[in-house]
């Protein structure tokens, strides 16, 4: 990895030369976060970086850098004990004699790269760093150039969060562990010099740490990994994590700085560059402050820009902490500093996990809702097991509150958690059609959860279907027919006849299913106009609690709507309105879905701003209602980052729904964007929206890609021309109803009349 001095001096100087245009150039602002000071608190100011696997929380401190890293399957516990998410360790960068006296200082995420930059001046030295982790290489890779020569002298220390002996050998420290549940874990450091000079010393605690001595800049690889896989016919147990780690380290060192980076940034991409978002322009003077400073700003200010940012930052999160072939993103993505982090950083199945997977269909990142069907596949033998111990006689399985990796749960039985966890299965074929996904993986899954709600739900002598025993979290009594688990058995059964439909299968038990359906005890109308959250007429209109667990049929179910059952999605307002706009931040996420479903963009935008708003910090007050960090991430508080991915599927939900069997354009759009711009957000049945822009609040032009073909009808606000015979519209309700058969491959086009 090696190069001339002078090559890397000019590269630096033009890297330098750019970095004076920063600040000028408000439109490279739009896709970055960024701070004019480094990181004091992980949780509120640091800046994530991950590759699914591995993740990397960066301070971009001036005399030391610090790194928190995890890998996503460090867990305590086993199939009976949930145990927790770990840290897993920390790498400091500690500069011999550093002139912290800088000027120019700016730590930089960039969204559209997944790419880190640092860079500040001191004693006449230009200092730059580059970081970022490596999906394709499995790897963290930090780079650090000067523009002078022998700039560099430092060291490097690495801990283990369990407290291993880090041993080191030439320009590399490992840690080799192992937990009490026997899990094994490896890590490698190892450091290129570009000059100068690296070795091995002691660290005066036993171990190891690397002395980098006059070097014009280096770079440092790191991997991690644990000898956890999702087969538990393997007893959960892989490879050996330090031949994985070995391996990794090896093919990234023979490759250049540049190649890695080139091979992460078109990985990365790939999936971000898939889907864009303008929803106006923000005043220059906001783009120029930074995005702490622009939270706190937005208050008094109009910045679209920044919410259209934090639109994108929910899908980097999403990009970079569920990746195929790994792990679902849990509580707090997989970024963790804690070995008892709060709730576990574990799988909550009482909404958490499900809405850290609400935007990856839409936003048009179907790859990474993978690890989260995996998942869901991997746990099926265990909660069979557990599931048959608590509920003797019935077939299928369902979950616990809290999950882990292996099976194990804890806290209060959710028995309609394995039933929301079938919707994502079913969301995954309804968004990409992949009918041999639906026969050999997704139909096995919803039949067998379907069985269990068939020998679980209660009849009653009149012949209607209540599930026992139910809760609607987190609060209330546990009765019979409870709305919340009503719902989700609902769309449990929709989408298991829908999967029958179209594979043809099991018509006799189809038909039965059908019947269940038929008969379930559905959502009911209360005495002061609300959606009852249980059967009993007992809801209290001052009853602000964050969970509103009863309006799932509003979404991210589609029972109902304000198109097919006007008088339920009013109940369903009245509910929402007595409970407040207020609230935590995940719950402030989920309030943004309900009034987008409701078609009210503008109650919608309420809860967005709400939701903008900084919680901790000096010199700003701490809000008990949640908002966001210095560092957008969500508070619920404290972190957690569902809301970040609630938020970006609340904003894809006010610009496009699919959920009523066609595309509605805009169904809640507010004043504040009315004119805008968006591509590649998708709809259920394979469609794509290419392109489409808006003003005044009308539509002006319109792609659609049928990727798989079929029968397509999009709602518009305004009246549209096209090209495609085919196409025949209808006024319905103040809005133009536009159906056509599609073709395979094939872009639909419109402009305004």
């Amino acid at each position: 990895m090696k190069k001339s001095f002078l090559l890397r001096y000019t590269v630096i100087c033009m890297i330098g030369a750019a970095s004076l245009l920063w600040v000028q150039n408000t439109a490279a602002q739009t896709l970055k976060l960024w701070d004019d000071k480094p990181a004091k608190n992980w949780m509120t100011d640091a800046y994530p970086i991950g590759n699914g696997r591995i993740g990397g929380m960066v301070f971009g401190g001036v005399g030391q850098e610090h790194i928190q890293f995890n890998e996503i399957s460090l867990w305590t516990g086993n199939e009976t004990e949930t145990g927790a998410y770990q840290a897993f360790g920390d790498l400091y960068i500690k500069f011999k004699d550093p002139d912290t006296l800088t000027k120019n200082y700016r730590r930089e995420l960039d969204l559209s790269t997944s790419v880190m930059n640092i860079g500040y001046t001191a004693g006449n030295i230009h200092y730059s760093r580059q970081y970022f982790c490596s999906f394709p290489d499995k790897v963290m890779a930090l780079h650090y150039t000067a523009d002078k020569a022998d700039a560099y002298s430092a060291t490097l220390q690495l801990s283990d969060a369990h407290q291993a002996v880090i041993t080191g050998n030439k320009a590399t420290l490992q840690i080799n562990g192992r937990l009490d549940n026997g899990m094994v874990y490896n890590a490698i450091v190892k450091v290129l010099v570009d000059g100068g000079s690296v070795a091995a010393e002691p660290d005066g605690k036993g171990g190891s740490q690397l002395s980098i001595s006059k070097a014009n800049g280096f770079t440092i690889l790191l991997a991690a990994a644990t000898d956890y896989t999702n087969k538990r016919e393997r007893n959960w147990k892989g490879e050996n994590p330090a031949l994985k780690v070995q391996k990794a380290i090896a093919l990234a060192s023979a490759k250049t700085y540049a190649q890695l980076r080139a091979a992460h940034v078109a990985d990365y991409t790939g999936l971000f560059g898939r889907v864009s978002l303008s929803l106006g322009t923000a005043n220059a003077a906001d783009t120029l402050v930074p995005t702490y400073r622009r939270v706190i700003n937005y208050k008094k200010t109009t910045d679209p820009q920044l919410e259209a940012l934090l639109f994108q930052y929910g899908r980097y999160l999403l990009i970079s902490s569920s990746r195929k072939g790994g792990l679902p993103a849990n509580l707090q993505g997989l970024w963790n500093n804690s070995n008892n982090p709060p709730w576990r950083s574990d799988y909550h199945s009482n909404i958490n996990i499900q809405m850290n997977y609400w935007p990856a269909e839409p936003t048009n990142l179907s790859e990474c809702h993978i690890p989260y069907l995996d998942y869901i596949n991997s746990m099926r033998k265990v909660k069979t097991e557990s599931t048959a111990k608590e509920y003797p006689g019935t077939r299928g399985w369902t979950v616990k509150t809290e999950n882990n990796i292996f099976g194990g749960s804890s806290f209060l039985w959710n028995t309609p958690g394995s039933a929301w966890y079938a919707q994502g299965i079913w969301e995954h074929y309804a968004f990409t059609k992949d009918k041999a996904y639906l026969k050999s993986f997704a139909y096995p899954i919803l039949k067998e959860i379907t069985e269990f709600w068939d020998d679980h739900l209660k009849r009653r002598p009149d012949g209607t279907l209540v599930s026992p025993k139910g809760w609607s979290p987190e609060h209330g009594p546990t009765e019979d027919g409870v709305t919340y688990d009503q719902e989700i058995v609902y769309d449990l059964f929709t989408n298991y006849i829908a999967a029958a439909n179209v594979l043809g299968v099991d018509k006799a038990y189809r038909e039965h299913v059908a019947s269940l359906k038929e008969h379930l005890l559905k959502p009911k109308i209360g005495k002061w106009g609300q959606l009852q959250e249980w059967e009993t007429d007992r809801d209290d209109p001052k009853d602000t609690h964050r969970h509103a667990s009863h309006l799932f049929a509003l979404h991210p179910g589609k029972q109902i709507s304000v198109l097919k059952t006007p008088a339920l999605a009013q109940a369903a307002k009245v509910s929402l309105l007595a409970r407040g706009d207020a609230s935590t931040g995940w719950s402030m996420a989920w309030k943004m879905n309900f009034w987008a479903r409701l078609l009210d963009g503008g109650h919608a935008y309420t809860i967005l701003k709400n939701f903008i708003s900084l919680v901790g910090g000096a010199g700003i007050d701490y809000n008990e209602g949640g908002g966001i960090y210095a560092n957008l991430f969500c508070a619920h508080p404290p972190f957690q980052i569902d809301g970040n991915f609630g938020y970006t599927a609340g904003v894809a939900e006010m610009l496009l729904q699919s959920q009523t069997e066609e595309i509605q354009l805009l169904p809640a759009l507010p004043k504040e964007w009315a004119t805008g711009r968006v591509k590649g957000l998708c709809a259920r049945g394979n469609f794509v929206i290419t392109n489409m822009e808006w003003q005044d609040s009308k539509i002006v032009k319109l792609s659609i890609r049928s990727v798989s073909g079929g029968d397509c009808k999009i709602r518009v606000p305004n009246a549209l021309k096209t090209a495609a015979a085919s196409v025949k519209a209808v006024t319905v309700s103040n809005n133009i109803s536009y159906s056509f058969k599609s073709y395979a491959g094939k872009t639909y086009s419109f402009t305004a009349k």
